[in-house]
């Protein structure tokens, strides 16, 4: 599995984001898992406590 799909399978599994909010953000952004959560965040979908904690999963991984 690469980064990409551990990501989507953590917002999924971890945060509760739907499918049509990762679909949002994958259209938005050039397909590199480090600029995901910040356009989930650009956009009101995360708030910033939850951006740090997607940050911090993709440093441990």
């Amino acid at each position: 599995m690469n980064r990409q799909t551990q990501l989507i399978q953590y917002l999924q599994d971890e945060l509760a984001l739907s499918d049509d909010v990762l679909t949002l953000a994958w259209r938005f952004e050039n397909r590199s898992a480090t600029q995901i959560p910040i356009i989930l965040w650009q956009y009101g979908l995360v708030n910033l406590q939850q951006l740090e904690q997607i940050f911090d999963w993709l440093t441990s991984i």
